[in-house]
């Protein structure tokens, strides 16, 4: 079977992002035409993303480079209820005011990936809450609601199996997946979009949006998922014992970020290099091939490329910069993570423990305790024995700060104010 004819899917295809797509030939004979518009939607629950929606990101950066008009979605509307799909739990309902600030620091996240503007395949900021706010109950459900049958909704993993473990679902959650129908539907009514994308858990949500289109419109709709995306050792993609990789250098550093995709596993480099990276297939090839100590420099490549995507390349050679200084010369680098602390604190002698959690080197005291315990604490690169043990000004060096290490690979600068 020949692959497919239009840039765009054959990109998404070769670098692993396809999953499921609700008719591939169609679509694809479609995108070879001419540019197409296509959107994902993000619900506003924080004021950045993080590296769990980096997949998402990427593809409407490609729809973008290969010629198609991308639309970031932003849920103001649906964040006000809370999309049901892989929680146990009904999500805490947020201020207005909140999801618009929200709104607003995705955005920034965005201008890094994508480009806005107004010509044909520049990117479109989109806010659900501009039609979803005016809906009037009742012709909703007279237009909308018609078009979905419980016998449906209820076979949904994103309700069943709440239900199946007891759970509450409330009314106001099982009403989100005819509102991301009704998206699909109006996002093509304004701005001619044919294409919804998203992750493999919103099959059911975009298949629904398809079929709604069809019905209210007769319009030729189509969906495509990515893969979930898990590590070679199972976890999950995105969350590290310190919490989320966030893509704003308001909440995570560039040399953190950095630092994070310097400590892929060996098995996942050469996928997160064809889904992170905009690097030729061929260099790719010869970089995950890379055998023993070598797969350290591919590792490297890795994070400066992802790191010089989000956060620009002036940031990618500091954080790249700052790790060969720490790791090569053990020096304590500026560009670490850092906090800054009273100095009357650390004259009266600060836990150890309490600095190792509140630089996010551990999640926890107890996590700090066992790895002292363990000898894998060092500070100023001295291992640190006492689990009681404190930091006092005789520790800091000229510029008034010194340095924790958790293991080999994690880092951070404690400087007194």
């Amino acid at each position: 079977m020949s692959g497919p004819t239009s840039d765009f899917l054959r990109v998404l295809t070769e670098r692993g992002y396809v999953h499921q797509c609700t008719d591939t030939a169609a679509l694809d004979a479609l995108a070879a035409k001419g540019p197409i518009t296509g959107y994902i939607g993000f619900d506003a629950t924080a004021d950045s993303l993080h590296v769990g929606s980096l997949v998402q990101i990427m593809l409407l950066r490609w729809l973008q480079k290969t010629g198609h008009r991308p639309i970031v979605l932003m849920g103001g509307g649906t964040t006000k209820i809370g999309d049901p799909s892989g929680k146990d739990e009904a999500r805490q309902l947020l201020t207005n005011e909140k999801i618009d600030q929200n709104i607003a620091g995705i955005r920034r996240v965005f201008d890094a990936y994508v480009a806005f503007g107004d010509g044909p395949t520049d990117a479109i900021l989109a806010n659900n809450a501009d039609w979803l706010d005016t809906l009037a109950y009742i012709p909703l459900l007279r237009e909308v609601g018609r078009h979905f049958t419980i016998n449906r909704m209820l076979t949904f993993d994103s309700v069943r199996l709440r239900l199946d473990r007891e759970q509450p679902l409330t009314f106001l959650e099982f009403n989100y997946m005819i509102l991301q129908a009704y998206d699909f539907v109006e996002l093509n009514r304004r701005h001619g979009c044919v294409l919804q994308m998203g992750g493999s858990d919103q099959w059911g949500n975009i298949v629904n949006g398809v079929e709604l289109g069809r019905r209210m419109k007769d319009a030729s709709l189509y969906g495509l998922t990515t893969p979930l995306i898990t590590l070679a050792s199972g976890a999950k993609m995105g969350k590290t014992a310190s919490g989320a990789v966030w893509l704003s250098a308001d909440r995570l550093s560039p040399y953190g970020f950095w630092q994070f995709w310097r400590n892929t596993e060996d098995a996942d480099v050469g996928r997160f290099l064809r889904l992170f990276t905009e690097l030729p297939l061929d260099e790719i090839a010869r970089l995950e091939a890379l055998k023993g100590a070598e797969i350290n420099e591919a590792k490297k490549v890795l994070a400066f490329e992802a790191t010089r995507l989000c956060h620009g390349t002036a940031a990618a050679e500091q954080a790249a910069e700052t790790a060969r200084r720490t790791f090569e010369e053990g020096a304590a680098a500026d560009g670490l993570p850092t906090v800054e602390v009273p100095r009357a604190r650390l004259d009266a002698g600060a836990k150890i423990v309490d600095l190792l959690r509140e630089t996010g080197l551990v999640p926890s005291n107890g996590e700090g305790r066992r790895l002292i315990r363990q000898g894998a604490i060092r500070l100023n690169d001295a291992p640190v024995t006492d689990e009681a043990a404190t930091l006092g000004p005789d520790a800091l060096d000229a510029d008034g700060t010194a340095k924790l290490s958790a293991g080999k690979k994690k880092h951070a600068l404690v400087r007194a104010v």
